[in-house]
C-alpha cells in the first residue's frame, strides 16, 4: 500500500503561533505512519516557510527552526500539485503532494487565506473551504448568517476603524450591560474583554482595535457555553456536547489552554433531548456557513433552555486540553480515527 504524503502546517504568523505547535505535533504524532509519509512544514512568526525535517519532538518545545530546515512553499500552479525545496546548493526539487493538513489557528490560516492558496494549486486540504473559512472568522458576518437560518443570536454591534469617536458613540447607545468587546476576526479570545459599565467601555474598544480593524460588542447571554464538534461534508457526525463551567468571567486564552479556573465536560451535564437539540442546531449552522471536513460549533445554552449561536471554529485545537478531538472521542471515535476520517473527506470532496 502506497503511503499518501500529507503536508501539515504549522506556526504561522499569527497570535496562536504556539498553540499551532501543540496541535500540530498531536496531528503528526497521531497520523498512522503505515497509510501516510507526514511532510512537516513550519511557517515562522515572520512569515518563513520551512520545511522540517528534524525530530518532532522540537516542535512544540519551539526550537525546530534551529536546524534540519529548508525554505519550502506550496506551488499555486497546478501542474505541480505540491511544493518547492529549495537545496543549499541553491538548486530546488519538486514534491507531489495528495493533501494538505492546514493545522494554523487565528489569521493568515484559518481565515480562507492558506485555503486559497490550496485551492490555486488543485491540492485538496482538510477542512472547510476558502469562502467558508472567511465567514465564520468574521464574527459579525457569521452572526448575520447564523441568524438567517433561523438560529438565535447575541444583540450585537459592529464598529469600524474608518468610523470617528462620535459615530461610534451612537452605534453603542443602545448597548445594555454587561457586553463582551471582540476583534472580529481574531482567535482564541485575544483582545476580549468583559465591560460592566459604559465607563470603561472605550479601552475596552481600543484593546480590540490593536486585533483587528473591525469590533464587535455583542450582548452577555446568560447560561453557559457548550459546543459540538461536527465531521464530514455531505454525510454529517457531530461529537458528544460539551459544557464549559466557568468560574471567572471570561473563557480567555490562558483558560483556553491551561483550564486553572474553569472545567470543561464531556459530555455536558445536560438532558438527551437538550443535547440532541443542540447538535441539530449544530448541524444547522455548520451547513449553513458552508462548512466541509471539520468545524466546532460553539453555542450558548440559556436558563430558559434557548440555544444562542457563539462562534465557529473552522480550525479547532488538537492539543491534549483540546475540544474537538475529546469530543469525539466521546462519541466513541479515537483521535487516529478522526484523522482519518478528515483525510478521506478532504481527498472525496
Amino acid at each position: 500500500m502506497n503511503q499518501m504524503r500529507v503536508v501539515v502546517l504549522f506556526g504561522g504568523c499569527s497570535s496562536e503561533y504556539s498553540v499551532s505547535l501543540q496541535s500540530a505535533y498531536a496531528v503528526m504524532e497521531g497520523l498512522d505512519e503505515k497509510k501516510y509519509q507526514v511532510i512537516p512544514i513550519g511557517i515562522t512568526k515572520e512569515g518563513k516557510w520551512l520545511q522540517y525535517d528534524g525530530n518532532r519532538s522540537r516542535i512544540p518545545e519551539d526550537t525546530w527552526q534551529s536546524g534540519e530546515c529548508h525554505p519550502a512553499w506550496i506551488v499555486p500552479s497546478k501542474d505541480i500539485h505540491g511544493i518547492i525545496v529549495l537545496q543549499e546548493d541553491g538548486s530546488y526539487q519538486t514534491q507531489h503532494v495528495d493533501v494538505v493538513f492546514p493545522v494554523l489557528h487565528g489569521k493568515n490560516g484559518e481565515d480562507g487565506t492558506v485555503q486559497g492558496l490550496c485551492d490555486l494549486a488543485g491540492i485538496p486540504y482538510v477542512g472547510c473551504g476558502t469562502l467558508s473559512s472567511a465567514l465564520c472568522m468574521d464574527k459579525d458576518l457569521a452572526h448575520v448568517v447564523a441568524k438567517a437560518a433561523g438560529v438565535a443570536v447575541p444583540d450585537f454591534v459592529v464598529l469600524q476603524s474608518y468610523m470617528n469617536q462620535e459615530e461610534q458613540k451612537k452605534k453603542c447607545e443602545s448597548l445594555k450591560y454587561p457586553v463582551f468587546v471582540k476583534p472580529a476576526r481574531a482567535g482564541s479570545s485575544y483582545g476580549i474583554t468583559r465591560v460592566e459599565k459604559q465607563e470603561a467601555l472605550a479601552s475596552a474598544i481600543e484593546t480590540a482595535f490593536h486585533h483587528d480593524t473591525k469590533v464587535v460588542i455583542e450582548e452577555m447571554i446568560s447560561g453557559f457555553e457548550v459546543g459540538c464538534a461536527v465531521l464530514g461534508n455531505q454525510k454529517l457526525t457531530v461529537g458528544e456536547v460539551d459544557e464549559i463551567e466557568l468560574h471567572t468571567g471570561v473563557f480567555d486564552f490562558h483558560e483556553k489552554y491551561t483550564l486553572e479556573t474553569s472545567r470543561i465536560h464531556v459530555p455536558a451535564r445536560i438532558d438527551e433531548k437538550t443535547a440532541n437539540r443542540i447538535k441539530e442546531t449544530a448541524k444547522v449552522l455548520y451547513r449553513a456557513l458552508e462548512c466541509e471536513g471539520m468545524a466546532r460549533v460553539d453555542m450558548f445554552l440559556t436558563p430558559e433552555n434557548e440555544i444562542v449561536f457563539n462562534e465557529i471554529n473552522t480550525i479547532p485545537g488538537f492539543t491534549s486540553h483540546s475540544r474537538y478531538p475529546n469530543m469525539m472521542k466521546a462519541h466513541g471515535l479515537s483521535f487516529a480515527t478522526v484523522l482519518d476520517h478528515l483525510i478521506e473527506a478532504a481527498i472525496t470532496e
